[in-house]
Protein backbone atom coordinates (compact mmCIF):
# COMPACT_ATOMS: atom_id res chain seq x y z
CA UNK A 1 0.00 0.00 0.00
CA UNK A 2 1.27 3.63 -0.86
CA UNK A 3 1.35 6.02 1.76
CA UNK A 4 0.94 8.88 -0.98
CA UNK A 5 -3.03 11.20 0.14
CA UNK A 6 -2.07 14.55 -2.55
CA UNK A 7 -0.48 14.48 -6.03
CA UNK A 8 0.06 17.52 -7.96
CA UNK A 9 1.53 17.55 -11.75
CA UNK A 10 3.10 20.98 -13.36
CA UNK A 11 4.91 20.78 -16.64
CA UNK A 12 3.49 21.07 -20.34
CA UNK A 13 1.43 19.21 -22.72
CA UNK A 14 3.52 15.82 -21.84
CA UNK A 15 1.41 16.38 -18.22
CA UNK A 16 -1.36 18.06 -19.36
CA UNK A 17 -1.93 14.67 -21.25
CA UNK A 18 -2.48 16.03 -25.11
CA UNK A 19 -3.31 13.13 -27.78
CA UNK A 20 -4.94 10.73 -24.39
CA UNK A 21 -8.32 11.39 -24.41
CA UNK A 22 -10.95 10.30 -21.91
CA UNK A 23 -14.37 9.36 -22.78
CA UNK A 24 -15.59 13.21 -22.07
CA UNK A 25 -13.09 14.28 -24.77
CA UNK A 26 -10.94 16.05 -22.15
CA UNK A 27 -7.44 15.29 -22.23
CA UNK A 28 -6.25 12.32 -19.36
CA UNK A 29 -2.25 11.28 -19.90
CA UNK A 30 0.11 9.57 -17.86
CA UNK A 31 -0.77 11.92 -14.58
CA UNK A 32 -4.22 11.10 -14.11
CA UNK A 33 -3.25 7.27 -14.77
CA UNK A 34 -0.94 7.42 -12.05
CA UNK A 35 -3.43 9.63 -9.86
CA UNK A 36 -6.03 7.01 -10.26
CA UNK A 37 -3.89 4.13 -8.88
CA UNK A 38 -2.43 5.99 -6.08
CA UNK A 39 -5.84 7.20 -5.29
CA UNK A 40 -7.29 3.12 -5.18
CA UNK A 41 -5.06 2.85 -1.89
CA UNK A 42 -5.85 6.38 -0.50
CA UNK A 43 -9.66 7.22 0.43
CA UNK A 44 -9.79 10.87 -0.55
CA UNK A 45 -6.81 11.06 -2.47
CA UNK A 46 -6.62 14.80 -3.57
CA UNK A 47 -4.79 15.67 -7.12
CA UNK A 48 -3.97 18.99 -8.98
CA UNK A 49 -2.91 18.73 -12.86
CA UNK A 50 -1.67 23.08 -13.50
CA UNK A 51 0.07 21.18 -16.54
CA UNK A 52 -0.40 23.38 -19.81
CA UNK A 53 0.93 22.50 -23.22
CA UNK A 54 3.09 24.56 -25.53
CA UNK A 55 4.72 25.98 -22.25
CA UNK A 56 8.45 26.96 -21.51
CA UNK A 57 10.61 26.46 -18.21
CA UNK A 58 10.26 29.85 -17.64
CA UNK A 59 6.50 30.10 -17.64
CA UNK A 60 6.13 27.14 -15.80
CA UNK A 61 8.07 28.52 -12.88
CA UNK A 62 6.17 31.69 -13.33
CA UNK A 63 2.72 30.29 -13.16
CA UNK A 64 2.83 27.00 -11.81
CA UNK A 65 5.89 26.28 -9.12
CA UNK A 66 4.83 28.39 -6.71
CA UNK A 67 1.04 27.58 -6.57
CA UNK A 68 2.04 24.00 -6.79
CA UNK A 69 4.43 23.95 -3.70
CA UNK A 70 1.81 26.31 -1.80
CA UNK A 71 -0.74 23.16 -1.62
CA UNK A 72 2.11 21.22 -0.01
CA UNK A 73 1.22 18.14 -1.53
CA UNK A 74 2.73 14.39 -0.72
CA UNK A 75 3.90 14.23 -4.15
CA UNK A 76 4.94 16.76 -6.94
CA UNK A 77 5.71 16.13 -10.40
CA UNK A 78 7.93 18.29 -12.73
CA UNK A 79 8.49 17.60 -16.19
CA UNK A 80 9.70 20.34 -18.76
CA UNK A 81 12.23 22.08 -20.70
CA UNK A 82 11.81 19.86 -24.15
CA UNK A 83 9.87 22.76 -25.64
CA UNK A 84 12.83 25.11 -24.31
CA UNK A 85 15.28 22.69 -26.26
CA UNK A 86 13.77 22.73 -29.55
CA UNK A 87 13.97 26.38 -29.99
CA UNK A 88 16.96 27.81 -31.63
CA UNK A 89 17.62 30.62 -29.66
CA UNK A 90 17.09 27.92 -26.38
CA UNK A 91 19.89 29.60 -23.72
CA UNK A 92 20.75 26.80 -21.55
CA UNK A 93 22.18 29.11 -18.73
CA UNK A 94 18.97 30.43 -17.79
CA UNK A 95 16.71 26.95 -18.53
CA UNK A 96 19.22 25.39 -16.10
CA UNK A 97 18.82 28.38 -13.45
CA UNK A 98 15.16 27.73 -13.37
CA UNK A 99 14.53 24.66 -13.28
CA UNK A 100 17.03 24.32 -10.25
CA UNK A 101 14.65 27.10 -8.91
CA UNK A 102 11.62 25.42 -9.22
CA UNK A 103 13.16 21.88 -7.68
CA UNK A 104 14.38 23.69 -5.20
CA UNK A 105 10.40 25.18 -4.56
CA UNK A 106 9.05 21.93 -5.19
CA UNK A 107 11.32 20.02 -2.85
CA UNK A 108 10.92 21.96 0.01
CA UNK A 109 6.61 22.23 -0.29
CA UNK A 110 6.29 18.55 -0.78
CA UNK A 111 7.26 15.32 0.85
CA UNK A 112 8.28 13.72 -2.69
CA UNK A 113 8.69 15.08 -5.84
CA UNK A 114 9.22 13.08 -9.01
CA UNK A 115 11.31 14.06 -11.83
CA UNK A 116 12.20 12.87 -15.61
CA UNK A 117 14.97 11.87 -17.92
CA UNK A 118 12.99 13.17 -21.26
CA UNK A 119 12.15 10.20 -23.83
CA UNK A 120 14.77 11.14 -26.69
CA UNK A 121 14.01 12.14 -29.77
CA UNK A 122 16.90 12.15 -31.65
CA UNK A 123 16.46 8.36 -33.01
CA UNK A 124 13.03 9.15 -34.43
CA UNK A 125 13.28 12.64 -35.47
CA UNK A 126 15.04 13.47 -38.94
CA UNK A 127 17.48 16.12 -38.43
CA UNK A 128 17.41 16.49 -34.36
CA UNK A 129 20.76 15.24 -33.71
CA UNK A 130 22.02 18.49 -33.40
CA UNK A 131 19.66 18.70 -29.93
CA UNK A 132 21.98 15.84 -27.77
CA UNK A 133 24.08 18.20 -26.15
CA UNK A 134 21.11 20.41 -25.06
CA UNK A 135 19.38 17.11 -23.81
CA UNK A 136 22.24 16.02 -22.54
CA UNK A 137 22.78 18.94 -20.38
CA UNK A 138 18.76 18.32 -19.23
CA UNK A 139 19.36 14.73 -18.67
CA UNK A 140 22.79 15.81 -16.32
CA UNK A 141 20.89 18.34 -14.79
CA UNK A 142 18.07 16.17 -13.60
CA UNK A 143 20.30 13.53 -12.26
CA UNK A 144 21.89 16.31 -10.16
CA UNK A 145 18.60 17.40 -8.42
CA UNK A 146 17.74 14.33 -7.78
CA UNK A 147 20.56 13.67 -5.90
CA UNK A 148 20.39 16.96 -4.21
CA UNK A 149 16.49 17.20 -3.19
CA UNK A 150 16.13 12.87 -2.81
CA UNK A 151 14.29 12.96 -5.85
CA UNK A 152 12.30 9.97 -7.70
CA UNK A 153 13.10 9.89 -11.37
CA UNK A 154 11.63 8.13 -13.95
CA UNK A 155 14.30 7.47 -16.65
CA UNK A 156 12.34 7.31 -20.02
CA UNK A 157 15.26 8.41 -22.29
CA UNK A 158 17.40 5.05 -21.34
CA UNK A 159 14.52 3.01 -23.13
CA UNK A 160 14.05 2.21 -26.74
CA UNK A 161 10.89 1.38 -26.92
CA UNK A 162 9.53 4.70 -27.42
CA UNK A 163 11.21 5.06 -31.05
CA UNK A 164 8.21 3.14 -32.36
CA UNK A 165 5.44 5.13 -33.94
CA UNK A 166 3.50 3.01 -32.25
CA UNK A 167 3.00 5.18 -29.03
CA UNK A 168 2.64 8.54 -31.08
CA UNK A 169 -0.25 10.41 -31.86
CA UNK A 170 -0.54 11.50 -35.62
CA UNK A 171 1.07 14.75 -34.91
CA UNK A 172 4.28 12.56 -33.85
CA UNK A 173 4.80 15.00 -31.06
CA UNK A 174 2.52 13.92 -28.08
CA UNK A 175 2.51 10.50 -27.03
CA UNK A 176 -0.90 8.62 -27.60
CA UNK A 177 -2.87 6.53 -24.96
CA UNK A 178 -0.69 3.84 -24.92
CA UNK A 179 2.57 5.90 -25.07
CA UNK A 180 0.80 7.89 -22.01
CA UNK A 181 0.26 4.28 -20.56
CA UNK A 182 3.31 3.12 -20.31
CA UNK A 183 4.91 6.83 -19.09
CA UNK A 184 1.86 5.93 -16.49
CA UNK A 185 3.63 2.23 -15.22
CA UNK A 186 7.03 3.54 -15.57
CA UNK A 187 6.07 6.64 -12.92
CA UNK A 188 4.41 4.11 -10.84
CA UNK A 189 7.22 1.79 -10.90
CA UNK A 190 9.59 4.17 -9.78
CA UNK A 191 7.56 4.95 -7.06
CA UNK A 192 7.98 1.29 -5.83
CA UNK A 193 4.21 0.67 -6.96
CA UNK A 194 3.96 -3.14 -8.12
CA UNK A 195 3.70 -3.37 -11.47
CA UNK A 196 0.67 -4.44 -14.00
CA UNK A 197 2.62 -4.98 -17.11
CA UNK A 198 5.59 -4.33 -18.42
CA UNK A 199 5.96 -0.83 -19.72
CA UNK A 200 8.94 -1.20 -21.74
CA UNK A 201 8.50 -4.29 -23.41
CA UNK A 202 8.96 -4.01 -27.70
CA UNK A 203 5.91 -2.65 -29.49
CA UNK A 204 5.16 -4.31 -32.93
CA UNK A 205 6.52 -3.09 -36.24
CA UNK A 206 4.37 -0.70 -38.05
CA UNK A 207 3.84 -3.12 -41.46
CA UNK A 208 2.58 -0.50 -43.78
CA UNK A 209 4.07 -0.27 -46.78
CA UNK A 210 7.12 2.53 -47.48
CA UNK A 211 4.54 4.12 -49.70
CA UNK A 212 1.60 4.72 -47.64
CA UNK A 213 4.34 5.90 -45.19
CA UNK A 214 5.20 8.63 -47.73
CA UNK A 215 2.16 9.71 -48.29
CA UNK A 216 1.58 10.17 -44.60
CA UNK A 217 4.76 12.04 -44.30
CA UNK A 218 2.89 14.39 -46.66
CA UNK A 219 -0.26 14.52 -44.87
CA UNK A 220 2.00 15.01 -41.58
CA UNK A 221 3.89 17.88 -42.51
CA UNK A 222 0.80 19.60 -43.60
CA UNK A 223 -1.53 19.54 -40.84
CA UNK A 224 0.74 19.28 -38.26
CA UNK A 225 4.86 20.10 -38.93
CA UNK A 226 3.71 23.44 -40.59
CA UNK A 227 1.61 25.08 -38.05
CA UNK A 228 4.00 24.12 -35.44
CA UNK A 229 6.53 26.11 -37.26
CA UNK A 230 4.45 28.92 -37.90
CA UNK A 231 3.70 29.35 -34.38
CA UNK A 232 7.19 29.18 -33.41
CA UNK A 233 7.56 31.94 -36.16
CA UNK A 234 5.29 34.22 -34.65
CA UNK A 235 5.98 33.69 -31.09
CA UNK A 236 2.62 31.89 -30.21
CA UNK A 237 1.56 28.17 -28.31
CA UNK A 238 -0.61 25.96 -28.51
CA UNK A 239 -0.85 26.69 -24.71
CA UNK A 240 -2.27 30.56 -25.08
CA UNK A 241 -5.63 30.82 -23.63
CA UNK A 242 -5.87 27.77 -21.85
CA UNK A 243 -6.68 27.20 -18.35
CA UNK A 244 -4.98 23.70 -16.57
CA UNK A 245 -7.52 21.15 -16.12
CA UNK A 246 -7.30 20.73 -12.20
CA UNK A 247 -6.45 23.67 -10.90
CA UNK A 248 -6.73 22.94 -7.61
CA UNK A 249 -5.59 20.06 -4.83
CA UNK A 250 -9.25 18.42 -4.83
CA UNK A 251 -10.77 15.42 -4.31
CA UNK A 252 -10.26 12.89 -7.06
CA UNK A 253 -12.15 10.06 -8.24
CA UNK A 254 -11.15 8.28 -11.71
Amino acid sequence: MNAHTSMVAIGDSFTEGMSDFGPDGECRGWADLVAARLAQDSPGFRYANLAIRGKLVRQIVDEQVDHAAAMRPDLVTFAGGMNDVLRPACDMDALAARVRYAVRTLAAGSRQVVLFRVIDPTRRMRGSSRLLPRISRLLSLVDTLAAEHDAVVVDLFSSRVFDSPGLWAPDRIHLNTEGHRRVAEATLRALGIAPTFDWDTPVPVDPTPWRDRATSDLRWARAHAGPWIARRLTGRSSGDGQLPKRPELDPFTP
